[in-house]
């Protein structure tokens, strides 16, 4: 799992269509620029307790985190239930779905294809962090 700091710099504008696109017929009007957002902006909202982390591999496919994204992971956040996380366990990062049945924690594949995730009791478990958003990279976007 590579960690990328995030730096915010001059915010970088890209144009937004005034109207969004439908699927189906093109409209005239969506031609015309309304307004230019900034993605660090929009992604992160809390600077100093966020980073971006490239998603190896296809656990979480069903969380929508597919091998080569952006995972965008706020430290500052509490995992909730059904929250996708960013955990150390005995010093192995990886994505994980935090699930809570009142006092018990668990955590999860997001991929029927993998078998059910078993903790050891005694593994140490450390929490980096709450995915927040992502960015699809490297491959055609579902």
């Amino acid at each position: 799992m590579q960690v990328i700091d995030v730096i915010i710099g001059l915010p970088i504008p890209i144009p937004l269509l005034a109207r969004p696109v439908r699927a189906g017929f093109p409209s005239p009007a969506d031609d015309f620029v309304e307004e230019e957002i900034d993605l660090q902006r929009l992604l992160i909202v809390n600077r100093p307790a966020t980073f971006l982390v490239r998603v190896a591999g296809d656990s979480m496919i069903l969380a929508r985190l597919f091998d080569g994204d952006l995972a965008v992971v706020d430290r500052s956040l509490t995992p909730r239930n059904g929250d996708i996380v960013v955990v150390d366990i005995d010093g192995e990062r990886s994505f994980k779905v935090w699930k809570r049945q009142g006092p018990k924690i668990t955590l999860h594949f997001a991929n029927p294809r993998f078998p059910e995730y078993r903790l050891a009791p005694d593994a140490l478990v450390e929490v980096w962090g709450v995915v927040s958003g992502s960015v699809c990279a490297g491959r055609r976007c579902e």
